[in-house]
């Protein structure tokens, strides 16, 4: 078999962000787990998030209030029983990572809260405006020092290995680990374990503009659908109104509270200030998606590349106090904030559907669990609140463990798996065509399926899908697999199942936003696919 057989662990873990490496030092206290990484350790989502994380601290707060804030800012949509187990056990995931060393910010001695957009008091510890470096660093630092854990960066998963991957076949759906490809050697290693944790993120990068990063492509969504997991609420994307416009910078994003601080958006060719126009009254400070989808339409609606942000009519030291690392990273582009505007577009930030998952973190196959932004736990409903989601990484990360470990004894050794088939593949000649369908897809579900969606533009997006399926699955059938091709056929796998449920949505509802049918039904129901 050479190289191509991974070792056995007893744990396999896809994806080192916040979900992936909570599961794993959970799980190292009595079990030996692999952690994979595509790219570097830090190069997930967890990283970039610049907010903080969410947790009821403050005597005058209460669960019943974040459990409320939760529940409107989704549409209704959300699980009541997810919302109120996460957010109960959300005051002891922070204390673990203050064990862990995180240095959240504190004012004499306590930790300082900060407020953000849709919550009713103030409930977000952080870290600067970089929570989540500061948390990835932590829980990296634990990981390495555990001798139970071995984290293994520049692997790209293939697929999940399933009973249709055994030696004497079987359609049980059970999960025995992954097949991913070792970016070093460009061969395929089959990692085999009893259990299996999917933790690789979200799909923002089925967008044209994203604040996600390069890497996600909702490798996990798909690898779990083609196994046979069913997938919730994939319509449900959220876009932030703000991200840098700029074709050298790719998910630079222009914070919240730049509009907190007093500034106004315009559009650059008209001059005018047009917020007034779609919220009169909350005008630049109306919720994110009102926002988002003014900015939408009015680019739409003039042909426009950008809108205009603009806070240059504060006093040029507030805001370099109150935007620093913006300020200088403009700067850099040769854009001064304190001087003029700054071009801005509304860009794809949060997925809030993805493979359903319970309270234990278990999806519908006997043997993998899964957490994060990957799944679909009922917490986030229509739309996500602000600071919920690493919360979520944090406590379906430990459910997961914990289930695991309850039930190691019923869990077998995996069976005897068929090695990774490349006999019949060439390298490929023709990059070209990859680079070609993933501009194409993102451009196509930039336009249809973005923040304003119609029928007719849901519907010319699926028939692009089934013609670029073909051509894929062709090329994925003929070529040796390169992380690119992995990412087009997953990315072009997600954008069918956003498509999909955004067409069977016939409603507006929290994200999902529909010309032609522009009300929200009385009963909220989840959008779940069958494969």
């Amino acid at each position: 078999m050479g190289m191509t057989r991974g070792m056995t662990h007893d744990v396999l873990v896809i994806g080192s962000g916040a979900a992936g490496l909570t599961a794993a030092l959970e799980l190292a206290e009595h079990k030996k787990v692999l952690v994979l990484a595509k790219g570097k350790l830090t190069s997930g989502s967890t990283a970039w998030a610049q907010g903080g994380i969410a947790a009821v601290l403050d005597a005058g707060d209460t669960f019943d209030n974040h459990i409320r804030d939760t529940m409107v800012a989704g549409g209704g949509l959300n699980d009541r029983e997810t919302v109120e187990f996460v957010i109960e056990r959300a005051p002891k995931a922070i204390d673990r990572l203050c064990e862990l060393g995180v240095p959240f910010n504190r004012e004499e001695g306590d930790l300082h809260l900060t407020r953000e957009g849709g919550h009713s008091h103030r409930r977000i510890v952080h870290v600067n405006d970089a929570t989540g470096w500061a948390v990835q660093a932590a829980l990296l630092k634990a990981a390495e020092e555990n001798p139970n854990i071995t984290l293994l960066p520049n692997q790209s998963c293939v697929d999940l290995v399933t009973g249709r991957n055994q030696k004497d076949y079987s359609g049980s759906g059970r999960v025995w680990g992954a097949y991913a490809l070792d970016e070093e050697s460009g061969k395929v290693v089959t990692h085999l374990a009893r259990a299996t944790v999917l933790a690789a993120g979200g799909a923002g990068r089925v967008y044209l503009f994203s604040t996600a990063p390069r890497g996600a492509t909702g490798d996990g969504i798909a690898m779990a659908w083609r196994a046979g997991a069913r997938v919730s609420n994939m319509e449900m994307m959220q876009f932030h109104p703000t991200c840098l416009y700029n074709l050298e910078v790719k998910n630079f994003l222009i914070t919240e509270a730049v509009r907190g601080e007093g500034g106004r958006l315009f559009n650059p060719v008209t001059g005018e200030r047009y917020m007034e126009k779609y919220d009169a009254e909350r005008m630049e400070l109306a919720p994110r998606d009102i926002v988002a989808r003014a900015n939408d339409d009015q680019i739409k609606r003039y042909g426009l590349d950008y809108v205009n942000l603009d806070i240059s009519h504060q006093p040029a030291e507030f805001v370099k106090e109150h935007f620093p690392t913006i300020h200088e990273k403009l700067l850099g582009l040769g854009i001064d904030m304190t001087k003029g505007p700054i071009p801005v577009v509304p860009a794809q930030h949060y997925t809030c559907g993805g493979v359903k998952v319970d309270l234990d973190a278990r999806t519908d196959l006997p043997g993998l669990w899964a957490a994060g932004e990957c799944t679909e736990s009922g917490l986030h409903g229509a739309n996500r609140l602000a600071s919920n989601s690493l919360l979520e990484c944090f406590v379906f990360g430990e459910a997961a463990a914990k289930d695991i470990l309850s039930c190691w004894d019923e869990l077998d050794d995996p069976p005897e798996i068929l090695p990774w088939d490349e006999s019949r593949v060439t390298d490929s000649d023709e990059e070209v065509v990859i680079k070609q369908n993933w501009t194409e897809i993102r451009r196509f579900m930039w336009n249809y399926v973005g923040i304003v969606r119609t029928t007719k533009r849901l519907e010319r997006a699926a028939h692009r899908i089934r013609l670029l399926r073909d051509e894929v699955e062709d090329y994925y059938g003929h070529f040796r697999v390169t992380t690119d091709l992995i990412e087009l056929r997953n990315l072009l796998e997600c954008a069918n199942l956003i498509v999909t449920s955004a067409l069977k949505r016939q409603e507006s509802r929290g994200l999902h936003f529909t010309l032609d049918y522009p009300e929200t039904d009385p009963i909220a129901r989840d959008t779940v696919l069958v494969p």
